[in-house]
């Protein structure tokens, strides 16, 4: 029997599994693409998405830095704010009863609305897209982390009460500890949603990222290139999701152990 814990398992797990699994998805989208006979002008096979790519690879690449430095700014204050919102929320009952209807009218309101009102309070360039992004993302921070304060068992209250730790170590070293799994889950839902803001952001607004390139491709009906724009955006998210479960398996490496 193999032990799950070996070297070689943990590479078959973490990156072959991964890779096969990409592989297999794109060649379905080629047999796909062979098989119905579709037009790239609607669905483009990988191989024009490639070539699309190899066209402008400088340009594409330039873009998705404009796209990764909005998704970054607005997920670092988005996850700051929603940090010390969940946090005073779950230190005060009724802070939370009052908040907590507020913030789930504001996660409600569809953002593709906001996004024209953005341009008329903030104008052009870089914030509307940022805060965008922020608007997007920040709320499941608030929920896991808010889920996560409030979950802390009894006993362990208990057994920081009866050492005599105080409140601050009590929320420090019990509470945050305990909810730092549920938080890090909060962070993993944010990543996407945040890439997600940004593109709405440049959509309405195209001026670069990512965002511009599909909706510039749109109106040239260069459907290669915006899919090119795609996969770009489909990589930064996962290269960003898998820096945040990286990070969670260095600060909460026993959160794996429990669920298990």
């Amino acid at each position: 029997m193999t032990d799950i814990g070996s070297p070689g398992t943990r590479v078959w797990n973490n990156a072959a599994l991964p890779a096969i699994g990409v592989i297999v998805a794109i060649a379905l989208w080629w047999l796909a693409c062979l098989v119905f006979h579709i037009d790239p002008f609607y669905v483009p096979s990988p191989a024009d998405v490639v070539r699309a790519f190899l066209e402008t690879p400088q340009y594409l690449l330039d873009e998705s830095w404009v796209t990764i430095q909005r998704v970054l700014i607005g997920f670092a204050i988005a996850v700051t704010a929603g940090l010390v919102i969940a946090v005073t929320l779950a230190a005060s009952r009724t802070v939370e009863r009052m908040a907590m209807p507020v913030l789930a009218a504001v996660n409600a309101i569809p953002k593709v609305a906001l996004a024209p009102l953005l341009l008329v309070w903030m104008g052009f360039g870089d914030s509307p897209k940022i805060v965008m992004v922020i608007l997007v993302s920040f709320f499941p921070v608030i929920v896991s982390t808010m889920a996560g304060l409030t979950s802390t068992p009894a006993d362990l209250r208990e057994l920081a009460r009866s050492l005599k730790a105080s409140w601050w170590q009590t929320f420090v070293k019990v509470r945050l500890t305990w909810a730092l799994p549920q938080v890090f889950v909060g962070l993993k839902v944010a990543t996407p949603l945040a890439i997600i803001g940004a593109v709405i952001g440049e959509v309405v607004n195209p001026d670069q990222g990512l965002g511009s390139v599909i909706a510039d491709s749109g109106q040239n009906s260069d459907t290669p290139l915006a899919f090119a724009a795609l996969v770009l955006l489909a990589v930064i998210g996962v290269v960003l999701f898998y820096l945040v479960a990286g990070v969670e398996r260095l600060l909460v490496p026993w959160a794996r152990s429990i669920s298990s």
